[in-house]
């Protein structure tokens, strides 16, 4: 019979990647991880750990069992959290996501959730997609709001659940008066010299703009990055260069958008959750909120 506890050490190693890591992040010291796990390469039969240089690494059996107590854990986890589908919404949901989907998704349940759910209450950090990941992985957060694009589509790890939220459509904002017609590598053609834009914290608009690019047959001259969209639109003003912008957001005067179609560059929005963890009452209510709202969108 497999531990439970021991299984999640061998997780923990899996995605930590050294004892010392495992032990600063359970709280306790490398010697009980290396014991736990010893143990646990009994109890499976087979070696998990093998020498690399003056550290270990998993087996190929400890990879395969590594992922098998991802999923172990989450049903675990999940099971606990069943045994009182019914109860209240109380307690704390942190909430990591961009700054978008915490305007458009998060804000206005939070306004609700006195009315609905008096003992639940939300916390907000403003994270781009990758760091918020990474706080899910380190279960410092509850819930992600994360993005990919159409043109550049994100792989979720195996540890989480993703449920599609909304899309919206993305243009190329570029100084009024500068605009073209046609499709999109006939307008990334027509800035073929332009200076491009892109996000400062995170890859995917960047990939979405070579992607097009490469599609009209060059490679793009990225030189500015701003993680604000408002700083997008005065850096176009300044005539510092072109960048994608959302197709449904006012712009300042002085930026003009351009559709981009076949392809259509769209934004995918997503609501993210460790495996095994929907069913926690608190976080339930929020994603149900946060759901119904997305269905709602024009």
């Amino acid at each position: 019979m497999l531990n439970n506890d021991r299984l999640l050490f061998l997780a923990e190693l899996a995605r930590l990647g050294s004892m010392r890591e495992v032990a600063d992040e359970l709280g306790t010291t490398t010697s009980t991880v290396s014991q736990q796990l010893a143990v646990l390469a009994k109890e499976a039969g087979t070696a998990l750990l093998e020498p690399d240089g003056r550290r270990v690494r998993l087996t190929p059996a400890g990879r395969r069992l590594a992922r098998h107590a991802v999923t172990i854990l989450a049903a675990v986890e999940a099971a606990r959290l069943d045994l009182d589908p019914s109860a209240e919404p109380a307690g704390t949901v942190r909430v990591a996501g961009f700054a978008t989907a915490i305007r458009r998704s998060l804000l206005p349940i939070v306004a609700a959730l006195p009315a609905r759910h008096a003992a639940l209450r939300v916390l907000i950090h403003e994270h781009e997609p990758a760091e918020t990941l990474q706080l899910l992985s380190a279960d410092e957060v509850d819930l992600g709001l994360t993005y990919d694009y159409n043109l550049a589509p994100v792989g979720f790890p195996d540890t989480v659940e993703a449920t599609p939220l909304w899309t919206t459509s993305w243009s190329l904002g570029v100084p009024t008066g500068a605009t073209v017609d046609g499709e999109a590598r006939q307008v990334f053609h027509a800035f073929r010299d332009a200076h491009w834009l892109v996000n400062s914290r995170n890859t995917a608009d960047e990939d979405v703009v070579r992607t097009v690019a490469s599609m009209a047959g060059y490679s793009p001259r990225i030189t500015h990055r701003a993680d604000s969209l408002d700083l997008i639109q005065d850096l176009i003003v300044a005539g510092l260069g072109v960048g994608l912008l959302p197709a449904d957001q006012p712009t300042i005067d002085g930026v003009a958008l351009v559709p981009l179609r076949r392809p259509d560059v769209l934004m995918r929005t997503y609501a993210v959750t460790r495996l095994g963890r929907r069913a926690w009452p608190p976080l339930a209510a929020v994603l149900d909120l946060i759901t119904q709202g997305a269905a709602a969108r024009p």
